[in-house]
């Protein structure tokens, strides 16, 4: 996504001969581009902010019949859309609908809406369904149906449709792709895909009589997962001496039903290949539309961001960093306030997930919000707490800050069926327009006049890095036993502690971690580490050793990526690194760990100051020329700090980050923001007026065409904060600004421009 087509008016050339020559060389130069570059003609021209509709009041992925009245009533809201402010109607395409007999396509919808977009101003921009099935495909092929471990074959109700590994479905599915595409090019008003709606092996079916219910084990499912195995061991003996099993024929091979007391490496390679395989389907779908208009943007999006999702997940969780390199954009959906009010976001919530997906996104230069919570949620008889225009401010503002490249709000009316009808919906049934309608518009009004500083502005690379590791869900395979939020917790207690500071963080993967992308940071916090790669714990060592500092928590590197237990904790030589091996180990709900240090090396703690953990108390031995930092309640070692090369290695004999997510340690966060300190990090900005208890969130963005700081107020009191920046521009105002102090009231957001 680096390079960029841009448009520019040019007169004419008035060279001969070698100009001429120039120019044809350039003109297949960009044909070039166009044709096989990555990145999109239009990546770098249109920011797309839209609100999803598909004509009259069908929820999605349903499609309304067309009759006579349609063009009127669809030309009414489409003008009423733009009227409020949007660039954009996102609608979709369904397969059932469109494909209702086998070859016979009916897209007069996306005909007739790309048609009436485009008379009110209005791009286009298509969602992709195939998880809903039309009859015939499971007429034609029985053994296509999705199968549980269990052995139960699941029907298909138009949802959950059919296995996507099937080959004769795979190629029915891909040939509707191609379809659709020679529709949506012949109109100008187009410009882009979401390809696949928070991708999963097995979407809208809660298939609740089969307990623990994990897809796929149909027979196609089974050859792909062979044909991988092959792949990732060589032979059939490679794969006997890492699953400790006596195949003679592949066709022997299953994946795994159960967990036994002998190895798990079964179990870790059928969950890593489930997310693999997820993201080659995103690609094969990309190159499907890709091959008929390759101009054109592809995206999908996630339910949530994979920092709430695990790969033990039966029905399929994607990785978001694999999910991002099969497409132009990855992002996500966001709903805050989905349905249960018990389990409402909480703004720690929303923000880590924004720069959690922000973080992955990181190789394309933005990220974007597929679907965007419109109005109360609802499922069934359960209904949301009311969504308020100052929360959409809050969800898009706090988006924009993070570079996000696109905003769709899900969805234009309420759904009019299903469990959540009556629900999500921007205005109401009835057509009327709420006052969040306007509000919403009115911020798509704001990017839609600023496109070209909203597509540059970038947040700077962090100093700070949080290793985002989802090997050590799978640390004892189905036999676990541990919460399936141990890594989430963890992330999420270490990254409020600096967001509470205004110092940036950027989530990394461990796979990139593992392919040298540690480079560059200052410090590096590696939370519940208990299984790495060795390519992993090598780079881990070789950022120590260039001047890096890493903090790592307890069992750092027990286990390989086969589950296999390392014969010295530290594992894979970072006991060397960490100056550090394991002593006892010992189980505890709340640990108590009290600092000793005097030195004054990590700022803000004093001997006496009390740090708590959680889970475990892992006994640390420190050797020769290892520092003692802090202890246990019984006196044994529970930090130390050691130099190696030219970094430092701290290591904690216990779970921080969950423990200060369970309840927040102001000292603990001390320790998190001293240890970076220590090591050059500072704020995104120095500002002044802030009290120790407030919290107003900064955020810096930079541009050719101007730099950003966005101003969140979360404090539960008036904020006035003086800015080091002399001259600026209320971007919402396009009036002057003073910001020696800016005055924010409780919850207020001001965004302002300046060079």
């Amino acid at each position: 996504m680096g390079n960029r087509v841009r448009r520019e008016s040019r007169g004419p050339n008035t060279d001969t001969g070698i100009g001429r020559q120039t120019g044809r060389w350039v003109l297949i130069l960009i044909c070039a581009i166009l044709l096989f570059g990555s990145s999109p003609a239009f990546a770098g021209e249109f920011f797309p902010f839209s609100v999803w509709y598909s004509g009259g009041k069908a929820r999605a992925p349903m499609l309304e019949p067309i009759t006579d009245e349609s063009r009127e009533i669809w030309k009414k809201d489409l003008n009423q859309i733009k009227a409020l402010g949007f660039n954009t109607v996102r609608t979709w395409v369904e397969w059932t609908a469109n494909e209702p007999r086998l070859g016979e396509y009916d897209f007069s919808n996306l005909e007739l809406l790309a048609e009436l977009a485009e008379e009110a101003g209005l791009k286009l921009f298509v969602q992709v369904y195939t998880d809903s099935a039309p009859d015939w495909v499971g007429e034609q092929w029985a053994d296509a149906r999705f199968v549980a471990q269990s052995g139960e074959v699941v029907p298909s109700q138009s949802a959950p449709g059919y296995c996507f590994d099937h080959p004769e479905v795979q190629s029915k599915i891909l040939t509707f792709y191609r379809e659709a595409a020679k529709v949506a090019k012949r109109h100008d008003n187009f410009v882009g895909w979401d390809l696949w709606s928070e991708p999963h092996i097995i979407n809208w079916a809660i298939i609740d009589y089969v307990p623990n219910a994990t897809f796929c084990y149909c027979p196609s499912s089974m050859k792909r997962f062979r044909t991988w195995l092959e792949k990732r061991y060589g032979s059939l003996d490679g794969l006997n001496r890492a699953w400790y099993r006596t195949f003679t024929r592949w066709e022997q091979v299953e994946p795994p039903r159960f967990g036994t007391i002998l190895s798990y490496t079964d179990y870790i390679d059928w969950r890593m290949f489930v997310q693999q395989k997820l993201a080659e389907d995103l690609k094969l779908k990309s190159d499907a539309v890709k091959s008929v208009d390759p101009t054109k943007v592809t995206t999908s999006h996630a339910a949530v961001p994979s920092l709430y999702t695990s790969p033990r997940w039966g029905v399929g969780a994607p990785d978001d960093w694999l999910m991002v390199e099969s497409a132009d954009y990855w992002g996500t959906s966001i709903y805050p306030k989905h349905s249960f009010p018990d389990r409402h976001w909480s703004l720690l919530t929303v923000t880590s997930l924004i720069d959690f997906v922000r973080s992955s996104g990181r190789s394309k230069k933005g990220f974007y919000v597929g679907e965007l919570q419109a109005g109360m949620g609802i499922r069934g008889t359960i209904v949301g707490n009311p969504v308020t225009a100052d929360d959409q401010r809050l969800w898009v503002l706090g988006m924009l800050s993070r570079g996000a490249r696109a905003i769709n709000v899900y969805a234009y009316y309420p759904m009019n069926s299903g469990y959540e009808a009556g629900g999500y919906g921007l205005i109401n049934l009835d057509g009327s327009v709420t006052p969040r309608a306007r509000a919403m518009g009115k911020l798509a009004k704001m990017v839609d006049e600023n496109q070209e500083l909203f597509l540059e502005a970038q947040p700077k690379k962090a100093d700070v890095a949080l290793i985002y590791n989802p090997l050590s869900y799978l640390v004892g395979g189905e036999q676990h036993l541990s919460s399936g939020s141990v890594v989430r917790d963890s992330l999420q207690g270490l990254y409020q502690a600096f967001w509470r500071k205004n110092i940036a963080t950027d989530f990394l993967h461990l796979k990139d971690v593992a392919a040298g992308q540690l480079s560059g940071y200052k410090v590096a916090y590696l939370p519940y580490p208990l299984m790495l790669t060795a390519d992993s714990a090598a780079q881990l060592k070789e950022f120590v050793r260039g001047g890096g500092t890493l903090v790592a928590e307890a069992r750092c590197g027990w286990n390989d990526d086969r589950g296999y237990s390392q014969d010295l904790i530290p594992g894979f030589g970072l006991a060397e690194v960490f100056g550090v091996r394991e002593g006892f180990l010992k189980m505890e709900d709340s640990v108590a760990i009290s600092w000793k240090d005097s030195s004054g090396t990590v700022a803000g703690l004093e001997p006496g100051d009390q740090i708590t953990g959680l889970g475990i108390i892992e006994q640390l031995l420190p050797q020769e020329g290892t520092e003692s930092l802090a202890e246990f309640s019984d006196g044994s070692v529970a930090i130390t700090r050691n130099r190696f090369g030219s970094g430092t290695a701290y290591l904690v004999g216990s779970f921080l980050g969950m423990a200060n997510l369970k309840e927040v340690s102001e000292t603990t966060e001390r320790f998190f923001i001293g240890v970076a300190a220590s090591a050059g990090v500072e704020p995104v900005m120095d500002v002044s007026g802030v009290g120790p208890e407030d919290i107003v969130e900064i955020r810096l963005l930079e541009s050719s065409e101007g730099n950003l700081v966005y101003l969140f107020n979360h404090s539960e009191r008036e904020a006035a904060v003086t800015l080091p920046i002399q001259d600026a521009v209320d971007l919402e105002t396009g009036s002057g600004a003073s910001l020696n102090p800016v005055k924010l009231s409780t919850g207020e957001i001001r965004i302002f421009r300046f060079n």
